[in-house]
Formats: C-alpha cells, sequence, structure tokens
C-alpha cells in the first residue's frame, strides 16, 4: 500500500519531486523503509511496457517521460490539432506573464487549483522557461514567459502587454452598464402594470 501512495505523492509534486525525508516524513517510516520502497517503484516503471519512470534529479524523486519516446512526444506538441492553449493554460500565461519570475506555487494559489500539467505543457510549447530558483523555503523554481510566447500574441516586449489596471476597469464598467440595463427594464416594467 505504501509503494502506492508513494506513486500517488509523486504524481501530485509533479516537477518538484521528493526528498528521502519527505517520503520517510509523509509516510511515517525509516531512511531505509524509504530508499527500499523508492527503488522497489523506480524497478516497476522500468518495465517496457511502462511509459514512465522514476528519476532522482537534484537531490529528489521525480515522475518523467521516458527519453526513448522522446520523438513521440514532439510530435504530438507539434500536431496543429493539439496545439491549442486552453483557457486553464492561458489564465496561467496571464498570471506568470503578469507577475513574472513566479514560482508554481504561487501561480496555484491564485488561480486557486494546481498547474503543475500546465505548467510541463507551456514549458514544452515554449511559452514559459525556468528562470532560476526562489529564495522561498525549498527553492522553487520561477518561471517566466519566453520569446516564442512574445511571438505567439504578436508582442515586441512583456511591455507590450494591456495594462491590468484598464482591463480591471473595464471589466467593472461592463458589470456596471449590465446593472444599469437591468435596472432600467425593472422600472419600465413597473410602470407598465401601474
Amino acid at each position: 500500500m505504501n509503494k502506492a501512495i508513494l506513486e500517488g505523492l509523486l504524481f501530485v509534486v509533479g516537477e518538484d519531486g521528493l526528498t528521502i525525508e519527505q517520503i520517510m516524513d509523509v509516510l511515517n517510516i525509516n531512511e531505509d523503509e524509504s530508499k527500499s520502497l523508492i527503488m522497489e517503484l523506480k524497478k516497476d516503471y522500468e518495465d517496457e511496457s511502462r511509459g514512465l519512470r522514476i528519476d532522482f534529479l537534484g537531490n529528489r524523486f521525480k515522475i518523467t517521460t521516458k527519453f526513448e519516446h522522446k520523438n513521440y512526444y514532439q510530435k504530438l506538441i507539434e500536431n496543429p490539432e493539439t496545439n491549442f492553449l486552453s483557457q486553464a493554460a492561458l489564465e496561467t500565461l496571464a498570471i506568470i506573464a503578469y507577475n513574472e519570475p513566479i514560482t508554481r506555487v504561487q501561480v496555484d494559489t491564485i488561480r486557486g487549483v494546481g498547474s503543475t500539467s500546465i505548467i510541463r505543457k507551456l514549458v514544452a510549447k515554449g511559452f514559459i522557461k525556468e528562470n532560476g530558483r526562489s529564495d522561498m523555503p525549498g527553492r522553487p523554481i520561477l518561471y517566466e514567459t519566453t520569446h516564442e510566447f512574445l511571438d505567439y500574441f504578436g508582442l515586441s516586449s512583456i511591455e507590450d502587454l494591456p495594462n491590468i489596471d484598464d482591463i480591471i476597469n473595464t471589466v467593472n464598467e461592463d458589470d456596471d452598464d449590465n446593472k444599469d440595463l437591468y435596472t432600467s427594464k425593472y422600472t419600465e416594467v413597473e410602470e407598465t402594470n401601474i
């Protein structure tokens, strides 16, 4: 059962990965048991019928894709039918563009939902890239937009993005217009009933 829990934990943390200490703490097991468990799971993933593997990168264990399948992943990313941006991807891109450099956790906090897989896709598409590490505890990765992002949206620089205050004011004005429209219709209906 611990092996299944560990697999789920590795999936949830995504690119941040887990240290042996974190595995020990979360599963409440000792270091030898943690190492044995991760090696057992790693061996399961080595089977050729699996598309993922477990790597030890940056002092952390992470679920990654198999290098030998790289051409298929590239083909998927370059396929015009799959090369579109979802609403979630656009939200994430906007958050990163207006707040860069920013960590995944900060993006998650602003969006209110996890963004690990979306950030992975945006990195794979070349719209965002890693830009060092934050000084926050755990030294999370910082993300920023790329030249490909600017090209895709027809911007010469990040400063060409619309001013966020103008966008908020426009949204608020639209809400006021809708409110006035509702109020005026409501008044007309009252008058015709008199």
